[in-house]
């Protein structure tokens, strides 16, 4: 592990470019868990109301979508490294209004703004780790870089849920803006470039998107590795609500989050290497049957601490699914023009599943109780582990 993040050229021990990009993207991680961590909670303070939190929230994601497909032709023809500062820049922007607005068609335009920047981010950011690794390392760097963004995703939950709790949430955008800023200029020193650039990109984006489930392979590592979004936007966005909505404090959000990262930190980079030598089926299987057992017996309690305690230790199956996802994409791609032509169309399914997974259940929440969404996702992640039957190593 310390050789991945460490090496030695010419005598002088230096950190390697991963290293360098896995810090970066921990800042970047501490900001957005952290936002993440009060964003249900912001947007209730504007709606007031859990469907329409989950209809707001699902109309960003599909804003999201719709950029992936825009942002396909941008980031084949133009500098990774240069559109992910962007990305960032925006991100600044955005949180510091976030902090200070109360106009809530202010808040409207800079949620969608954000929105589609942050796929630009989300794309950028993986196909700099891909082109920065051999094929060999793609799976090990992606273990490594998920360890440090999961350190970033069991920290922030506790510093926002503490600043939450103790000063608001202003607050929390005032502080992801301080790490954000942060992680420009580390990445503007790192000197990590990655210019690999087409020069006649593929404009259609439409006829990529459905080149891509031409390929059966493509189309099987789309729908398992957008699962975990799904699972997400059960534990991101509905658990607050809940917690929120309970005898607990909303600082117990932040404990809650806390310890949804806590397995993923200590697992991933393991079962990501497991999965590298072993295949990845199996790990895939295994992973969403743990998420939909534990989703199912939440349904049958109406303890708070139990059924947090029990979506905390669903976070074992999540490891062994959301670093593993990505690499198993990049197995099915033949070189790096698909990656860049395709890795766009594949990340669609990250907010097509969100975008699933908070729409359905507000609208089943707008007739059944709370509780009913643990039987939704519990059926999601049955459906996930059939899809990942058909994975071909």
């Amino acid at each position: 592990y310390v050789g991945v993040i460490v090496q030695k050229q010419r005598g002088v021990v230096g950190f390697t470019r991963i290293a360098k990009l896995s810090v970066v993207g921990f800042i970047v991680a501490m900001a957005t868990a952290m936002i993440d961590t009060v964003w249900a909670v912001y947007l209730d303070g504007f709606f007031h109301n859990v469907s329409y939190v989950g209809f707001f929230s699902g109309f960003l994601t599909l804003i999201a979508f719709v950029s992936l497909f825009a942002f396909v032709p941008v980031v084949e023809s133009h500098n990774k490294s240069r559109l992910y500062l962007l990305a960032l820049f925006v991100f600044l922007l955005s949180y510091f209004l976030f902090s200070v607005t109360k106009n809530v068609w202010v808040f409207v335009f800079v949620s969608i703004v954000y929105s589609i920047f942050a796929s630009l981010k989300l794309n950028t950011y993986g196909i700099i780790i891909r082109d920065i690794s051999t094929e060999h390392q793609l799976s090990r760097n992606e273990g490594v870089v998920y360890s440090f963004l999961n350190t970033a995703w069991v920290l922030g939950p506790l510093v926002a849920g503490y600043v939450l709790g103790a000063q608001g949430v202003s607050k929390v955008f005032i502080m992801s803006c301080i790490f954000i800023f942060s992680a420009i200029v580390l990445f503007k020193f790192s000197r990590i470039n990655d210019s690999n650039i087409s020069k006649k990109p593929d404009e259609n984006v439409i006829k990529n998107f459905l080149d891509f489930f031409k390929n059966r392979k493509r189309a099987v590592a789309y729908f398992v590795g957008g699962g975990m979004s799904l699972w997400w936007s059960l534990i991101y966005l509905y658990i607050p609500l809940m917690i929120e909505r309970s005898s607990l404090g909303v600082e117990w959000i932040g404990y809650f989050l806390f310890a949804i990262a806590f397995p993923l930190i200590l697992c991933e980079y393991l079962f990501s290497k497991i999965a590298a030598k072993r295949g990845y089926k199996k790990m895939f299987i295994l992973g969403y049957s743990i998420l939909a057992l534990c989703a199912l017996i939440s349904f049958f309690f109406t303890n708070i601490y139990f059924i947090l305690g029990m979506l905390a230790l669903a976070s074992f199956g999540a490891a062994m699914i959301e670093p593993t996802a990505e690499a198993y994409f990049f197995t099915v791609l033949k070189n790096k023009r698909e990656e860049a032509k395709y890795y766009g169309s594949y990340n669609t399914s990250l907010d097509l599943n969100l975008f699933v997974g908070k729409v359905i259940p507000a609208g089943f929440l707008l007739f059944f109780p709370f509780k009913s969404i643990f039987l939704i996702f519990g059926f999601m992640m049955i459906a996930m582990a059939f899809v990942s039957l058909k994975v071909r190593e």
